[in-house]
């Protein structure tokens, strides 16, 4: 994509007057400067916080349903800029195109889940040990939330957190990554065309923090931002959950994998194979499902491993390139210390190995960092495996015993996304209880999913729950009221006699 293309994009998705500044935007493409930003000051995050908070004593008594409808209509803006919007995520973060679409596509899906949410926040009818009395679990708005969001799903993962929030009557405050700001001003640029075309929404609903560590830190230390969501490493998860922790606040942590694959002796390879290698190269493998650790039963390890390594040379042949061409199935990684941490992965694992496949650095702009998928084989599970690679970086290892594969699997200290391929349905009942993940598949990857069901993982990935599901309650406050109705003195709990 040319510089007058860049342009383009920029011109119909990001108002002008929201370039401009000392944070530069280049794209991993192939380096070049795509725009530049402004950090927000201390003092202007304090001002979005008051006004965040004045959003809020207006939006929280919009009825639901209401609500609802300002993320429906912001649904349909997002059909209407879909292309253009994902031409952006890939020109910024450089997933493929394919994947861009997909992604703002995940937005819209989510948005029609969050419609329909809207008129289910709902709690319950409590039965009363009382005469007279009636219990009610009530659920209601929480307060603004911060978001803090990352490169690799630029705008989808807002998504998921904005709009429950939003129709549990939370006004939003995000900070986007450093790496992809564009896409983040692009997204408020159309849900404010949303909120005009809604007619009733408080100003300042939702509103873009863009800043570095030093941001995030102001915003988590605020107790007027009563809940954070946060999605990234667990080194960034282990400094969040403290601080927020300390003022009594909240979090929804959505932090790295270390994600595996196990291959029985009856899988159906012609299903598995696709899923695991997608799961491994997707993305350049910097998806936080991404398939880092793929376990095979002995009688047929070599036979995966070859498969595998096939897939990966024929990638590397002809499949790297410009994530804006349609025939490329793996871009750029984001920057060079993704690449450095990529090949100090590489040079750990060495003296594991048995074979290592690819690795080197692909062709393209001297800028850019374009990486062939690198495939380990190993005959066990070494201490490097167990700190995550944000990289095409993928380990094959024999087991004996599926116990045994189960045991390698639940050693790692992240616990997000799982898979078995299996056509044993003992097997597969026996991996989605042993599994200490938060999601567990079977005869599909791990990376992918849907936003009905509730995202999120154990141990360090941080055991929040992103959307889907009952995700919405971590949005709002729970109330429990008992109501008396009779006309005699009432009773009090628990038998007890108070006679004044």
């Amino acid at each position: 994509m040319s510089s007058a293309a860049h342009s383009h994009i920029l011109a119909r998705l990001v108002p002008q007057d929201a370039l401009g500044g000392s944070l530069r935007v280049t794209t991993p493409i192939d380096g070049s400067l795509i725009g530049t930003v402004s950090l927000n000051t201390e003092a202007e995050i304090d001002q979005m916080l008051d006004r965040a908070q004045a959003a809020f004593k207006i939006w929280r008594d919009v009825p639901g349903p209401a609500r609802g409808e300002l993320i429906r209509i912001f649904g349909n803006r997002l059909r209407d800029r879909k292309e253009d919007l994902a031409q952006l995520v890939t020109l910024e973060c450089g997933k493929i195109i394919e994947e861009g679409r997909g992604e703002v596509q995940e937005m819209i899906d989510i948005c029609d889940f969050a419609v329909g949410l809207s008129r289910q926040l709902h709690g319950l009818t409590i039965a009363s040990e009382r005469p007279d009395h009636v219990m009610h679990e009530n659920w209601l708005p929480l307060g603004p939330v911060g978001i803090i969001s990352v490169f690799n799903f630029p705008v989808s993962v807002w998504a998921w957190y904005a709009d429950l929030a939003i129709v549990c009557g939370d006004p939003v405050v995000w900070k986007p990554s450093e790496k992809t700001p564009l896409t983040a001003l692009a997204c408020q640029a159309i849900f404010d065309e949303a909120c005009e075309e809604f007619g009733d929404a408080p100003a300042h609903l939702s509103q873009i923090i863009i800043g570095t560590a030093e941001q995030g830190e102001q915003m988590v230390n605020d107790s007027r931002l009563p809940l954070i969501s946060a999605t990234g490493s667990c080194r960034m998860g282990r400094i969040v959950g403290p601080k927020v922790a300390a003022r009594f606040g909240r979090t929804l942590l959505e932090l790295g994998g270390n994600n595996a694959v196990i291959v029985t002796p009856s899988a159906d390879l012609d299903v598995a194979m696709p899923s695991i290698v997608f799961g491994a190269v997707g993305t350049a493998g910097q998806r936080c499902t991404s398939t880092r650790r793929v376990f095979v039963h002995r009688s047929i390890h070599d036979q995966v491993f070859d498969k595998m390594k096939m897939a990966i040379l024929d990638i590397a042949k002809s499949k790297i390139g410009s994530p804006l061409d349609a025939d490329t199935l793996v871009g750029p990684m984001i920057d060079g210390d993704a690449w450095t941490n990529m090949q100090a992965a590489i040079e750990a694992i060495k003296p594991h190995a048995e074979e290592i496949v690819g690795g080197e650095r692909a062709a393209g702009p001297a800028d850019a960092f374009y990486a062939e998928p690198c495939l380990v084989k190993l005959t066990d599970q070494p201490e490097p495996i167990l700190t995550e690679t944000f990289a095409p970086l993928t380990y094959v290892i024999p087991y004996d015993t599926l116990e045994e594969a189960m045991e390698m699997h639940n050693a790692v200290p992240q616990g997000l996304s799982s898979a078995i391929m299996t056509t044993d349905v003992r097997e597969a009942e026996f991996f989605k209880r042993r599994s200490d993940c938060g999601i567990a598949n079977v005869n599909i990857g791990t990376s992918g999913a849907e936003i009905g069901g509730a995202f999120g993982g154990e141990k360090e990935t941080g055991g929040g729950r992103e959307s889907g599901s009952d995700a919405w309650r971590a949005y709002m406050r729970r109330q429990t009221s008992t109501t008396y109705f009779g006309t005699d003195k009432p009773a009090l709990a628990q038998g007890i006699s108070f006679d004044a």
